[in-house]
């Protein structure tokens, strides 16, 4: 892990306030500004219509008041279409010196992916982040890298939350599922077998949909998609834990220099989760190394950044008291970590 430059914070601070502007903007157009608004003649009379989700309705005959209307909703969408148009150019004049900065961090594919799923209302609204690609925002927050080897990483873990369905905005995703919007993004994805709670690309880059296991199967069931074909959250234990604690967003840049948002669960209950995880016995010996590894790094962030983040903090009480404690022993660990050697100079 080191820290970013007093430079390179600045460059991340610019950025993320010309994207939270863009954004802001973006909202704006897609709450009041989609669609069309236009007059049709009907029994010889004049009526402005407006349309929304391809259906047209009416606002009533012309007057002064739908006429005041019509106008400012063509002045308004000027305005805004001319303010994206400007934040954006900001946004792709910064790119280039993101990536020169070496700031930029997120695999590109990844990228879209998240870009995607928050223009849908599903980021952080059924689905977060878990997993390696959490690390990005977890940098973010603490300003520092860490190393490649903690972050390098072939696929995506998507949180989905047991409790809700993926409701997505535009009406051909409503009909094509969380399958339909990866091949959008890149037509060569695919399930890896029928049923399944992963999809590939042909690059080898991976997507999974996985959500907690249900303890109650009487009252509750995973919600699933009616897409044929679609993916299929699978069912992991521990995960109920991520869900029930709280999320963080951040803006981080991917490997073009291009801002996206990520949501992701709580840096300490990640730590805590990893740290559960490396000492499975049924889990995979290199990836509980990992796991060992990551809950090691993030630990060690807080400990320097962020120190007022408390894994005491009863916002973790998802956590049973024995997986909870995990947590006093990472913290330990990091604070000798960051300790300088007071014997460096002895024989």
């Amino acid at each position: 892990m080191h820290f970013l430059s007093a430079n390179q914070i600045r460059q991340l601070v610019d950025c993320e306030q010309v994207y939270a502007a863009y954004r802001a903007a973006e909202r704006e157009y897609r709450q009041r500004f989609t669609g069309a608004m236009a007059w049709k003649g009907v029994s010889g009379r004049q009526y402005l219509y407006r349309k929304k989700a391809d259906v047209w309705r009416s606002l009533g005959p012309r007057s002064p008041e739908t006429e005041r209307s019509f106008e400012q909703f063509r002045a308004g969408r000027a305005v805004l279409k001319a303010r994206r148009k400007s934040l954006d150019s900001e946004i792709r004049a910064m790119a280039p010196v993101n990536k020169a900065m070496k700031l930029g961090r997120v695999p590109w594919i990844a990228a879209r992916i998240l870009r995607r799923l928050e223009r849908e209302g599903l980021l952080g609204q059924g689905v977060r982040v878990v997993g390696t690609h959490a690390l990005y925002a977890y940098e973010r927050m603490g300003g520092v890298h860490f190393r490649l080897e903690a972050v390098a990483t072939r696929d995506i873990h998507l949180l989905q939350d047991s409790r809700l369905g993926l409701s997505f905005v535009t009406s051909e995703l409503r009909e094509a599922g969380l399958i339909g919007l990866l091949q959008a993004i890149d037509p060569s994805f695919q399930p890896t077998e029928a049923g399944s709670f992963r999809a590939a690309n042909d690059k080898g880059f991976m997507v999974d949909l996985i959500t907690p296991m249900l303890r109650n199967r009487a009252t509750h069931a995973t919600p699933r998609s009616d897409v044929p074909g679609d993916l299929a959250a699978v069912e992991i234990e521990g995960l109920t834990w991520l869900e029930n604690s709280p999320s963080v967003e951040q803006v981080v840049l991917d490997d073009r220099g291009y801002p996206l948002t990520i949501v992701a669960a709580d840096p300490r209950a990640f730590a805590i989760h990893k740290s559960w995880l490396s000492r499975r016995d049924d889990r995979d010996p290199a990836k509980r190394r990992r796991d060992s590894a990551q809950a090691e790094a993030v630990t060690t962030m807080l400990a320097a950044s962020l120190p007022h983040l408390r894994f005491d903090d009863p916002c973790l009480n998802a956590f049973p008291d024995d997986v909870r404690a995990l947590g006093a022993g990472l913290v330990a660990a990091a604070r000798e970590r960051l300790e300088p050697d007071p014997s460096w100079d002895e024989e």
